[in-house]
C-alpha cells in the first residue's frame, strides 16, 4: 500500500484508503495524457517489483507470506464531475462519478483478461485525455450497473506491460560516457520537469516550433516518432527508451551525422531538478561528423534551455542555471 501511494502522488492526490483500495483525484488541467497513463504503469510496475521482492526476500511459511507471489495490483481510472468537502478534518468527494468508479471496482475485467493485474479506463477518461484506445492496444469493454447502468470502458493487461517492460534493451548513455553532455538546472520538481521536457504541448511554448507526434495513440512511449518542425524543416525524433520519471532516450537525424541518440537524465533536487543531457558515443567518422556540428549544435542548445527558462518564469517559477 505504501508504494502504491507513493507512487500515485504526485501527479494524483491521495484522498483516503478504502480497505485495501487507494483512492486519488487530479484536478482538470493539472495532468496531461502521458504522465497519468506513465503513473498508472510505474505504480503497477513498483508493486510488481515490490511483491517480488518480498517473495525472494522472505523465508517466512506462515500463509500470508506464501500468498505474495499471488497478488497483483488493478488500477481503475475515470474522469468526471464531483464535489470536495471536509468531513471531520479529512477531505471527502462526493458525486454520481465518485459513485460510478466505486462501481467499477467491482467489474468482469479479470474474467475476461483473464488476469488480475489491469488497467480499466473509462470512455470518459479516454475521451477527456484524447486518446486513441485502438491504436494503444486497450480492449474495448462494458459494464453495467443497475444503479448506474452501462459504462463503456477500456483494458489494458498491465501483467503484459510489466513482463515487456522488464524484457525491453535499455538505451542508456550514462553520466562520463556521452560524447558530449549538458547540464540544465530547472526550478521546479522532477514530475513539473518530465512535463515540459516531454509533452508536445509544453514544448511548444518554449522550443519556438510546433512538435508533432507522428504515432497515433495520444500518448509518449517506446516507438513513438515526433517531426518538431523548425519553419519549412523538421527534425525527427525517435522515443528508444522511456523510463518514467528518471529519464528518456531519443534518437536524432541530424546532418552529416545521421541518427544519433540523446539521453535526458531527471535527478531531483530540494524543490528542483537537474536535467544531464548526453550524446551517445561517438568514434572515428561520426565522431569527426559531430565536430563539424558541433558549434551550431551546442548554440540550439544554449537557445532552448535559455527559453525554457523564460518560459517557467512566465508561469511562475524562478530562474535557474545552464552549463
Amino acid at each position: 500500500m505504501r508504494v502504491v501511494v507513493d507512487r500515485l502522488q504526485p501527479p494524483l492526490a491521495v484522498t483516503k484508503l478504502e480497505g485495501d483500495a487507494v483512492f486519488a483525484y487530479a484536478l482538470d488541467g493539472t495532468c496531461g495524457a502521458s504522465t497519468l497513463l506513465d503513473t498508472v504503469e510505474q505504480t503497477y510496475f513498483a508493486f510488481r517489483t515490490r511483491a517480488r521482492d518480498i517473495a525472494h526476500a522472505t523465508s517466512c511459511t506462515c500463509e500470508a507470506c506464501k500468498q505474495i507471489p499471488t497478488l497483483d495490483l488493478k488500477l481503475v481510472v475515470h474522469h468526471g464531475d464531483f464535489v470536495r468537502r471536509e468531513v471531520a478534518g479529512s477531505e471527502e468527494l462526493t458525486g454520481r462519478d465518485v459513485i460510478v468508479l466505486h462501481r467499477l471496482a467491482k467489474n468482469s475485467a479479470a474474467e475476461v483478461l483473464g488476469t488480475k493485474g489491469y488497467l480499466l479506463m473509462t470512455e470518459a477518461c479516454v475521451e477527456a485525455l484524447v486518446l486513441d484506445p485502438a491504436a494503444l492496444g486497450l480492449r474495448p469493454h462494458v459494464e453495467r450497473y443497475e444503479d448506474v447502468g452501462e459504462i463503456r470502458c477500456c483494458l489494458e493487461d498491465l501483467g503484459e506491460r510489466w513482463r515487456t517492460e522488464t524484457e525491453r534493451q535499455r538505451v542508456y548513455v550514462a553520466p562520463g560516457e556521452g560524447s558530449f553532455e549538458r547540464t540544465l538546472t530547472l526550478p521546479v520538481t522532477t514530475l513539473v520537469a518530465w512535463e515540459w521536457l516531454t509533452s508536445p504541448e509544453l514544448r511548444a511554448l518554449w522550443n519556438g516550433d510546433a512538435v508533432l507526434r507522428m504515432t497515433s495513440g495520444g500518448r509518449e512511449r517506446v516507438g513513438v516518432t515526433n517531426h518538431c518542425m523548425h519553419g519549412e524543416e523538421a527534425i525527427v525524433e525517435h522515443v528508444l527508451d522511456w523510463r518514467p520519471f528518471d529519464y528518456f532516450t531519443k534518437g536524432y537525424q541530424l546532418p552529416v551525422v545521421g541518427e544519433l541518440y540523446m539521453t535526458t537524465e531527471l535527478i531531483a533536487g530540494d524543490g528542483s531538478t537537474t536535467v544531464d543531457f548526453r550524446g551517445e558515443p561517438l568514434t572515428g567518422e561520426r565522431l569527426e561528423a559531430w565536430r563539424e556540428i558541433e558549434g551550431e549544435m551546442r548554440g540550439f542548445f544554449e537557445h532552448n534551455e535559455h527559453a525554457l527558462l523564460e518560459a517557467l518564469a512566465a508561469k511562475g517559477y524562478s530562474t535557474a542555471s545552464t552549463g
